[in-house]
């Protein structure tokens, strides 16, 4: 039986890649039933608000989600506003500076997942890298609290919790003991932030504690970029609050080859949502042109969460096939092919 997965093509180059995908994860014998819906620009030009109901009823309905590039404007007072019924049943409003950040919020994904590892015939600097990125979701600057105190001066709060902090770091921990990880590196500025950043560092040391097959260790985070930029492969997995988890995840992605191969995972108590995280590219939209790699590696976690592990590593290795053939890869991976050529590759690499 097919599992049903809500699909949000996105915007810019977001419906090529979302049909790239779909084509492939088909093409792997997954069993997947795809609702697509609008989110986005699209989604303004018919609803009048770039988070329509469609979106509410399938994500609350299928519980995953795959997510193209979404676009949101930079600077200024732009806020998502929403009415509808929160998931706790309130219906006060909310509001959100992003579609990004009110997707996490709105389903309760406060664990992002982020993988780094070097793949054949993407260029890198480096190699041996195999970073995975745990990133707490729900709070820090993200909360967008922030206010104009005068003409010279604003303002935005920095939220810690201990719960929030807690429930991520076992979330991390416990991620790393079902796939065999050993080590947990805690990211953070708690010499200068001490009563914030000294607070995640300290419960996240004692939530690591309760792991006895995890080793947990510490570095100040602009150490830590430093040292990533230095020797990447000397580290293992890293747990970071939610700005910190923003950067250096976005590091690490050019440690490997760039954006354009970079997957990541929202995952809540109760709900998944897997996503390319580079932008929508609305420059390179329709030409045939954009990279499928990231999302579908994304899908490919989707798969693993959903149990199909075997269409998933059929894919990644498909993908690691494909990648090699210069002239059906896109030309950011240092090939000659667009989309369809490097779609049309990896599933005659499935066999």
């Amino acid at each position: 039986m097919a599992t049903a997965v809500t699909l949000i093509p996105g915007d810019g180059i977001g419906p090529e890649v979302a049909a790239s995908v779909k084509a492939v994860v088909t093409a792997s014998g997954a069993k997947i039933d795809w609702e697509p819906v609008p989110v986005g620009i699209s989604a303004m030009e018919k609803y009048g608000t770039p988070m329509p109901p469609p979106v509410f009823e399938s994500m609350g309905r299928t519980k995953v989600g795959l997510k193209g590039p979404t676009q949101t404007p930079f600077g200024g007072d732009y806020r998502i506003k929403l009415s509808h019924p929160a998931r706790d049943g309130s219906t006060a409003p909310r509001d959100y500076p992003s579609i990004a950040i009110a997707l996490r919020k709105e389903f309760g994904l406060y664990g992002a997942v982020r993988p780094a590892k070097n793949y054949p015939g993407i260029a890198s600097r480096f190699q041996g890298v195999d970073l995975l990125i745990f990133r707490e979701n729900s709070e820090d600057l993200y909360l967008g609290i922030e206010k104009r105190v005068s003409e010279d001066r604003v303002e935005a709060t920095k939220v810690i919790t201990v719960s929030a902090t807690d429930r991520m770091a076992h979330f991390a921990c416990r991620y790393m003991e079902k796939i065999g990880r050993k080590r947990l590196t805690v990211g953070h500025k708690a010499n200068v932030l001490k009563l914030t950043d000294g607070t995640f560092l300290k419960v996240a040391q004692a939530a690591a504690a309760a792991h006895p097959s995890i080793t947990c260790d510490a570095r100040v985070i602009d150490a830590l970029c430093m040292e990533l930029v230095i020797k990447p492969e000397s580290f293992d997995s890293l747990l970071l609050a939610n700005l910190y988890g923003d950067i250096v995840s976005d590091l690490a992605a050019g440690l490997v080859g760039g954006l354009g191969v970079a997957p990541g995972a929202n995952l809540g108590e109760d709900c998944a949502m897997f996503e390319a995280v580079h932008g929508s590219a609305p420059d390179i939209a329709g030409k045939d042109l954009a990279n499928p790699t990231a999302l579908l590696l994304s899908a490919v976690m989707m798969l693993r969460y959903l149990e199909q592990g075997a269409a998933a590593d059929r894919i990644e290795a498909a993908l690691s096939k494909a990648l090699a053939d210069k002239q059906a890869v896109t030309k950011d991976l240092g090939g000659n092919g667009g989309t369809k050529t490097f779609t049309a590759a990896i599933i005659r690499a499935l066999g």
